[in-house]
C-alpha cells in the first residue's frame, strides 16, 4: 500500500489507481493545498467578475437590439435579457469598458493558469466517476476548466487580431461566456465555504514573510490537493504569489498602454496597434485599411455621392455639398473590441440631425441605418439608434484634426458617434437610411 500511495512499483494495484498521474503520490509539490489554491481563486473570482459585466456591456454597446448587421448571435434569445439602448454620455465610456475588459482578461492569465497547476491533481481522480453525483460534478468542472480556457483563448486571440478559430469571434465568445459563468456559479456554490476555510486557516502576513526553507506541505483534508508525499520546497508560497504577480505586473505594463494612450502606449507592446502610425493630422490608429477592405479609387473618387434617403424621400449630395452645409466639430476618441483606442481627436462634418432633416426628419430624428463602399469583410453596415442620431456631437465626419480624412481613416466621409464601438463608425460611407432596418 505504501508503493501504491508514492506512486511505486511497476504495476498497478486492483484496489488503486494505475501508474501515473491518477496516484496521489505523483503530484509532490508541498505548495499544492486549500490555501494557494484559495488565495488564487479569490482573485479570480473577483476579476471574473468584473470580466463578465465589463463582456456583457461590451456585447451591448453594439445595439444588438437593432437586428442585423449590428446582431452577430441572432440565437441570443433570453440571453439578451438585459440588453438596453447604449448612452452616448461620457464619450469615453466604451473606451472605459473594452480598456478594463482587455487589459484584465490579459493580466488575469498567470492566475489562471497558477490557479489550474495548483488544482491539476483533482482533473486526475481515481476513478473518474464514482457515482451520478460525481459524474456532474465532474462535468460541472469540465466545463468550467474547458470554458475559462476557450474564453481567454479566444478573446488573446481576439486582441491579437488572429481569427485562426472557425466562426464568429462574437457568436463563439458570447456563447462561450454564459456558458462558462454557469458552471462558474455553481463552483462558487459549492467551494464558497472551502474557500473560506482555507484563506482563514493561514495567516497572509506570516506566509509573506516565510522563505523557502521553512515552507511546508498544508495539513491533509478532504480536498485532496495536499500531496501525502511531499518533495523539498525550490519555493516558498510568497515566491509562488510574487512570480505570479510580477507575470500580471508585465503583462499590465505591455498591454495597458494601448488603452490609456499617451506616453504608454510605446509600453504597450503585445497589443497590435501600439506602433507608430505615423504624424500630421491622420496619424492615429487604424483597424482596417482601405486596401485590406476593398476599397477602389472609384468607390471613393469624384463620383463618390452620398445618399440620403427616407422611405420614398431621397437626396443626393456630393463632397462639396456636404462641406456647404454647416459644420460642426467633436473631440471624441476610436476605441475597439481589441482594447486598442485612441485619444481624442478633433473630427468635423455635418450632423447626423442635419441629415436627417433633410431626409424630413427636423424633430425626432429616428434610427439610422449606414452603409459603406466597403466591399469585403464585416460590418460594411451599421445600426445607430435615435438616442446616438439625436447627439450633438455625432457626425458625418468629412475632416479630422483640421485636415480632410486620409483614405485608410475613411474619406471621402464617415460616421464618429461618442462611446460607439469603433466597427459601427462605419468608414467610406455611401448611404444614410433614416427610420428604416434592412
Amino acid at each position: 500500500m505504501r508503493d501504491v500511495a508514492r506512486g511505486g512499483g511497476k504495476g498497478s494495484s486492483p484496489l488503486g489507481p494505475p501508474p501515473g498521474p491518477t496516484r496521489p503520490g505523483f503530484w509532490r509539490s508541498p505548495l499544492r493545498g486549500p490555501w494557494l489554491t484559495s488565495m488564487f481563486g479569490l482573485v479570480l473570482l473577483v476579476g471574473i467578475i468584473v470580466l463578465f459585466v465589463t463582456g456583457l456591456l461590451s456585447y451591448a454597446a453594439y445595439n444588438p437590439g437593432l437586428g442585423p448587421p449590428n446582431d452577430t448571435t441572432p440565437g441570443k434569445g433570453w440571453l439578451g435579457f438585459y440588453l438596453f439602448p447604449w448612452p452616448t454620455d461620457p464619450p469615453w465610456l466604451y473606451r472605459l469598458n473594452q480598456g478594463v475588459h482587455v487589459t484584465l482578461g490579459v493580466v488575469l492569465v498567470p492566475v489562471l493558469l497558477a490557479k489550474l497547476w495548483s488544482v491539476v491533481p483533482k482533473l486526475f481522480t481515481w476513478p473518474p466517476v464514482r457515482s451520478l453525483s460525481h459524474a456532474l460534478e465532474r462535468l460541472s468542472l469540465l466545463l468550467l476548466v474547458g470554458g475559462a480556457l476557450f474564453e481567454f483563448a479566444t478573446g488573446l486571440l481576439n486582441v491579437q487580431l488572429d481569427y485562426i478559430f472557425p466562426g464568429s469571434f462574437y457568436t463563439l465568445h458570447f456563447y462561450g461566456a454564459w456558458v462558462f459563468i454557469g458552471a462558474f456559479v455553481v463552483h462558487i456554490a459549492f467551494r464558497i465555504p472551502v474557500m473560506v476555510r482555507a484563506l482563514r486557516s493561514r495567516d497572509l502576513r506570516r506566509e509573506l514573510r516565510t522563505p523557502t526553507r521553512r515552507t511546508e506541505p498544508e495539513p491533509p483534508d478532504a480536498t485532496g490537493l495536499v500531496t501525502p508525499d511531499p518533495a523539498p520546497a525550490t519555493i516558498s508560497r510568497r515566491g509562488a504569489l510574487g512570480m505570479v504577480g510580477a507575470g500580471s505586473l508585465v503583462l499590465f505594463v505591455v498591454t495597458a498602454g494601448q488603452s490609456i494612450g499617451g506616453s504608454l502606449r510605446e509600453t504597450a507592446v503585445l497589443a497590435p496597434r501600439h506602433t507608430d502610425p505615423g504624424t500630421g493630422p491622420n496619424g492615429f490608429q487604424i483597424n482596417k485599411t482601405a486596401e485590406a477592405r476593398g476599397i477602389r479609387a472609384a468607390d471613393v473618387g469624384e463620383d463618390w455621392r452620398l445618399t440620403v434617403r427616407s422611405g420614398d424621400r431621397e437626396r443626393i449630395l456630393t463632397r462639396q455639398q456636404l462641406l456647404e452645409l454647416p459644420q460642426h466639430t467633436a473631440a471624441l476618441p476610436i476605441a475597439c473590441v481589441e482594447g486598442w483606442s485612441t485619444d481624442d481627436q478633433e473630427w468635423s462634418g455635418v450632423r447626423l440631425t442635419t441629415l436627417a432633416a433633410l431626409a424630413g426628419f427636423r424633430d425626432g430624428p429616428p434610427e439610422v441605418f449606414v452603409e459603406s463602399a466597403q466591399r469585403s469583410g464585416s460590418f460594411r453596415s451599421a445600426n445607430l439608434r435615435d438616442n446616438q442620431v439625436r447627439d450633438p456631437r455625432s457626425l458625418l465626419a468629412l475632416q479630422v484634426n483640421g485636415a480632410d480624412l486620409s483614405l485608410d481613416h475613411g474619406y471621402p466621409a464617415r460616421v464618429i458617434v461618442p462611446a460607439n464601438p469603433g466597427v459601427n463608425n462605419t468608414k467610406w460611407v455611401t448611404r444614410l437610411t433614416f427610420g428604416a432596418r434592412p
